[in-house]
């Protein structure tokens, strides 16, 4: 089990009603009634894709001072610099900026840092590097928000600056001829949830006037669209629509280097959704960036020479590769740290090492604060200072909690879900306590939970078909505000578990009454599910389209598995049966009683299971995973039965508590001097009366 706790929507029957008798799909009226999308009026808004972007750049703070700016280096032959980032975000928005101003024959330098050597956003020896190379004017895109030293230093070499950025801003602004951010605090522009790439495709729109604004669109809305899904911004408002329209130019892109990695993906000439971009093309991307080496994603992004394309997708893919190899190794690196660290020192995750590879801790980061349910910060050392990679959890701002950590850092810059820092090494210990400190501030010190959001159980599995799959394909695109639907199915048996894969994937069949399922477990072993076949089980999971040597059928891809806590009719009727004889006026048959009655050895062979379960850590199970395996250890007809009761038998004598806290069971062992009597349980004492009439 991945999560804790699973958290499952229950939509209201009527909305569900409403919206399946205006014509929509049986799933998909569940997700959206459950994400208070009730009626059909604003489920039919919430589907509209827009084909075109309906707010004016020219809303935007400093845009027309950019566009001044701009169109005179252009008219008057300065050379302009495009300063960019190393994420598919920067990458994207440098080949979308830098294409335009090619195009109206501008002279262009493209200068994008390399992570390990540069670091993140702008800096005095990059800066020097394009005024010797004849720069006058440089333009930032998804960067520059922070660098206001480094746009003075700009300024004193006699180098105009505009920047146009997406990340939350300080207090005071860079000095530049034009600050484009929709997070400017007097910025008027209603939609603030724009990526780098939204914010440079907003200026060439305005550069290319009204005029043009369908066309340039058209051009560069898939560049924009991959960088907006990289960079996990809220899939709402004028995202949607430059994801969607992207998405559905992908095909028929200008840029032959998209094609080249789609190729190279195994994706070409399939449907390509946003989860296709998130998981197969960014990663590519971004490995480039990571590695030291997001020039070559950005020369693939620029190039139109098909063969120069190959070549650069194939040495990009490699390099993806080797990025996996060296993630897994500083995760595995990372664990080992977490272990060692104090209970209050895991509220926020911050670790550091100089044999990390600083290109890669941030996504590592990722996977710490998904896995652990707190924000986590890696930090690569080197000559006793730290560059950090920092990732939220549960909504935590993290630009806000570097700010109240200012003093202890060097700098920073980002957003209130990823950011990066730069820290003196010895200043690390004092950092930990004080994030920690910060964020248990904010979730009132509760230790973190991992929690699933499932949007609903599915009742009825028939319901769960391909075409029903195929409908919930109009809510795409999926993003931040708007999750790809996820699904459970209770009660459920493992029929089969496979390793494939080399061993590193599940494959499942499961099966609920007379429906049965193909399901895939990625990254997860079989040691790790602790599913055996026949195992009763419940299945959370997204739905998809597979398609295998031309055969296209439906499949779960699971998100977590666990031991179901929905009992089987048998188990709920020993669950009644158990109840009625602990409640005080309860009232059993002699037949009933003796179901009930078991040995001192069975009792035994309970406790001992029970005792060593308790004693590994698992102390937070809903009562029926404990039972099934206590039921396995006592043997017989009435196992489980008997197991039920023995559990009660156990908290009425003092040797176990029980308590539930929300929809987990929390139990623990009670110390106690001596032998205990069970015999003297009121429960086998009714019980011996009941044989005895």
């Amino acid at each position: 089990m991945k999560y804790q706790k699973w958290n499952i929507g229950a939509p209201r029957e009527e909305d569900v009603a409403a919206l399946r008798e205006a014509g929509y799909p049986y799933l998909m009226a569940v997700v959206l009634a459950v994400r208070g999308i009730a009626s059909p009026e604003t489920a039919a808004e919430f589907l509209d894709r827009d084909r075109k972007l309906t707010l004016s750049p020219m809303l935007m703070k400093d845009m027309d001072k950019a566009v001044a700016r701009i169109q005179r280096a252009i008219a008057s032959g300065e050379t302009i610099a495009v300063f960019g980032d190393y994420d598919v975000d920067g990458i994207t928005s440098t080949v979308l900026l830098m294409d335009y101003l090619k195009s109206c024959g501008a002279k262009c330098l493209r200068y994008i840092p390399r992570r390990i050597e540069d670091g993140y956003g702008l800096s005095k020896p990059a800066i020097q590097g394009l005024r010797d190379q004849g720069a006058t004017l440089m333009i930032t895109v998804d960067c520059g928000i922070t660098g206001n030293e480094e746009v003075d230093f700009a300024a004193s070499l006699g180098m105009d600056v505009v920047v146009t950025d997406h990340h939350e801003c300080k207090e005071e602004l860079p000095r530049a001829a034009a600050v484009v951010d929709p997070h400017r605090p007097d910025c008027p522009y209603p939609f603030k949830f724009l990526a780098g790439c939204g914010v440079a495709l907003k200026l060439v729109l305005a550069l290319g006037g009204e005029n043009r604004e369908d066309a340039l669109f058209a051009r560069y809305c898939t560049l924009a669209a991959i960088g907006t899904v990289a960079d996990v911004m809220r899939m709402e408002g004028e995202n949607r629509a430059i994801v969607s329209c992207g998405l559905e130019a992908l095909p028929h892109t200008d840029f032959v280097g998209i094609h080249a990695l789609l190729r190279e993906a195994g994706l070409a000439g399939k449907p390509v959704t946003s989860i296709q971009i998130g998981f197969v093309l960014s990663p590519r991307i971004n490995a480039a960036g990571r590695m030291g080496a997001a020039d070559l994603a950005a020369d693939l992004l620029e190039t139109g020479d098909p063969a120069r394309a190959e070549e650069l997708a194939r040495e990009l893919c490699e390099l993806n590769r080797e990025r996996q190899a060296v993630e897994q190794a500083i995760c595995a690196d990372a664990v080992e740290q977490i272990e060692t660290l104090r209970q209050e020192e895991r509220s926020a995750l911050v670790l550091s090492s100089e044999e990390w590879h600083q290109g890669v801790v941030g996504i590592v980061a990722s996977r710490l604060s998904e896995k652990y349910s707190c924000p986590s910060f890696m930090i690569h050392l080197k000559d006793g200072t730290g560059r950090g990679s920092c990732r939220s959890y549960g909504g935590f701002n993290l630009f806000t909690a570097l700010e109240s950590c200012a003093d202890l850092l060097d700098g920073f810059g980002g957003h209130e879900l990823a950011a990066g820092f730069t820290i003196p090494e010895e200043n690390i210990a004092a950092f930990r306590a004080r994030m920690n400190r910060c964020v248990r501030s904010v979730t009132g010190g509760e230790p973190p939970v991992s929690s699933l959001e499932v949007d609903a159980a599915v009742a009825s599995p028939g319901e769960l078909t391909l075409e029903q799959a195929e409908q919930l394909e109009q809510m795409e695109p999926y993003g931040a505000g708007n999750p790809r639907p996820v699904f459970a199915l209770l009660g459920a048996t493992a029929e089969a578990v496979q390793p494939v894969g080399q061993g590193k994937h599940l494959k499942l069949r499961l099966s609920k009454g007379v429906s049965r399922f193909d399901a895939i477990f990625f990254s997860v072993t079989a040691e790790e599910c602790g599913i055996a076949p026949g195992s009763r089980v419940d299945a959370a999971f997204y739905l998809q389209a597979n398609t295998f040597r031309g055969n296209t059928t439906l499949q779960l891809q699971l998100v977590d598995v666990r031991p179901s806590l929905l009992p089987s009719r048998n188990e709920a009727e020993a669950l009644a049966l158990v109840r009625r004889l602990t409640e005080e006026n309860g009232a059993l048959s002699p037949q009933e009683a003796l179901r009930l009655r078991a040995s001192r050895s069975q009792y035994a062979a309970c406790w001992v299971a029970l005792e060593k379960r308790l004693r590994q850590g698992k102390a937070e199970e809903d009562r029926l995973p404990y039972l099934r395996v206590l039921a396995a250890r006592m043997g017989g007809s009435e196992s489980f039965l008997r197991s039920a009761l023995a559990l009660e038998v156990f908290r009425e004598r003092g040797l176990i508590s029980l308590s539930r806290q929300g929809d987990r069971l929390v139990m623990s062992l009670i110390p106690v001097q001596g032998k205990v009597d069970l015999a003297a349980c009121p429960y086998l004492l009714r019980l011996q009366e009941k044989e005895a009439t």
